[in-house]
């Protein structure tokens, strides 16, 4: 198969020049030539792997003194490797590789190889696929597993034994497992079997490592495929063993709650049709994570979860922190999701009061969107009524919400009255009635007893102070007076 008309980038013919030059063989190789052959002259393609019989080093530095213009260039020597960027492209060289690999450790022992033994090295037959860069065969498919065959099959599977393709390198399988949900290609069979059978050797790889792999598959297209396949192989009770818990469905006198893994991975699927937020996808997985922990059955009412967003909420640092997942403003938000992801479904079941609108603006403040969001993707019954009763709801909600954040200024709103400026006026130091009289001064403007104004927000600190036994010791002008 002759590709040479897609070979596009500039970079390649200075590449195939210095290549015939040098008289060093060199190939592109891997995902590039999967996605050119997958979406052709229409894919997206940043990263371009060259792999060469010989020193990866060298060949880049000698492609790098080839071009006109400016390029970036960074060398990783213990690994062999060299990058250039050259526009918003990226071009990794390394030299052609033969591995093998120590029972404990997912780090191989290298030596020089040549194409075939680059190809053999590779995870997945759509990712071994090469095309050359040399005089005579230039665009010439290099194709020694059946890749072209597997991606119009839609099939991902190794290129040698799977067994020893994820006992070497265990992160394979995450890998092959990625590539299902945002190829939407299917895992062979005994590939899969070598996935549940080396399942444990996942432990021998980073945390750092696992969580990225989780975080492309959060990104993907069918997220809630990849969680179902890392189930299947039994990787997710290794991996995420708080998600896991969530499986399975109880019975106590012929009831039954629903399976709360299945409810989560819904969601999450629904989410991804309306975001690419990856913060907010990882809500989705997570809103529900307490439910284990809460779970009770009582008499006369059925299953129960009480207090499962605030428990959830609690645990959201301690998984962020085992998952080496970033423990910043990131994790904060998704904590703010789980805590406050029942509050509009409990508004829109119920006649919705200004009050706990205005509240629910208050507390989700600039991610109040966002928690819609959530919300709505969290609907997932199987009756058609239910579901468009709860959207039309929500609706309603969002109008509110709409209404009262142009006439209150609620979200993320500062009571007119700072704690200075009831210590100035009572005459008293940092104390626990400072804090008393903030609360009830924003508790009034919550409820809508007083406006959101300077004057209402004065006189509702004058009665706080006076029920707390102080009196007036300076008086206090606005600061625009």
């Amino acid at each position: 198969m002759d590709l040479s008309r897609h070979l596009k980038h500039p970079v390649f013919k200075v590449i195939a020049s210095v290549a015939a030059r040098e008289r060093a063989k060199t190939f592109v190789i891997g995902g590039y030539v999967r996605d050119l052959l997958l979406y052709g002259d229409g894919a997206v393609l940043k990263d371009i792997d060259v792999v060469v019989l010989g020193s990866g080093i060298e060949m880049a530095e000698k492609v790098r003194s080839s071009i006109k213009g400016e390029v970036h260039f960074t060398v990783y020597r213990n690994f062999g490797t060299a990058m250039l960027k050259w526009g918003d492209t990226e071009i990794e060289f390394v030299g052609a590789r033969k591995e093998s690999y120590r029972r404990n450790s997912r780090k191989p022992l290298v030596e020089d190889g040549t194409l075939e033994d680059d190809q053999n090295r590779r995870d997945f037959t759509i990712n071994a696929l090469a095309i050359s860069l040399n005089p005579g065969s230039y665009g010439t498919l290099s194709d020694p597993f059946d890749g072209v065959r597997h991606l119009k099959e839609k099939l991902i599977t190794t290129p040698l034994n799977p067994g020893q393709t994820f006992s070497d390198d265990p992160l394979r399988m995450l890998r092959g497992i990625r590539f299902a949900c945002s190829l939407g290609f299917r895992i062979e069979k005994s590939t899969l079997e070598a996935m549940t059978l080396n399942r444990e050797r996942i432990t021998i790889v980073s945390q750092e490592r696992i969580s990225d792999e989780l975080n492309k598959i959060m990104g993907s297209r069918q997220p809630g495929k990849g969680f179902l396949l890392l189930d299947e192989t039994g990787l997710l009770e290794i991996i995420f063993p708080e998600l896991h818990s969530l499986k399975g469905v109880d019975e106590v006198d012929g009831q039954f709650h629903k399976d709360n893994f299945l409810h989560t991975l819904k969601v999450l699927d629904n989410i991804c049709d309306k975001t690419d937020n990856l913060w907010l996808r990882w809500a989705a997985l997570l809103h529900d994570i307490a439910k284990p922990r809460t779970k009770r059955f009582e008499p006369g009412i059925g299953w129960t979860f009480h207090g499962h967003e605030f428990l959830g909420a609690k645990m959201i640092p301690v998984i962020f922190r085992k998952m080496k997942l970033p423990l910043n403003e990131k994790m904060k938000y998704v904590q703010k999701m789980v805590l406050l992801h029942l509050r509009p479904i409990v508004l829109s079941r119920d006649i919705v009061s200004d009050s706990a609108v205005r509240r629910l603006i208050f507390d989700a403040g600039e991610d109040i969107e966002d928690l819609m969001t959530l919300c709505e993707a969290d609907i997932t019954s199987k009756n058609e009524r239910t579901v468009k009763r709860y959207l039309r709801n929500f609706e309603i909600v969002r109008q509110k919400i709409v209404e009262l954040e142009e006439k209150d200024s609620i979200r993320n709103f500062q009571p007119p009255i700072s704690g200075d400026d009831i210590r100035h006026v009572f005459g008293i130091e940092p104390s626990r009635p400072v804090g008393i009289i903030k609360n009830t001064i924003k508790e009034a403007i919550l409820d809508g007893e007083i406006p959101n104004e300077f004057e209402a927000a004065f006189q509702k600190m004058l009665e706080a102070g006076a029920a707390l036994g102080l009196t007036v010791r300076n008086p206090l002008k606005k600061s625009s007076d």
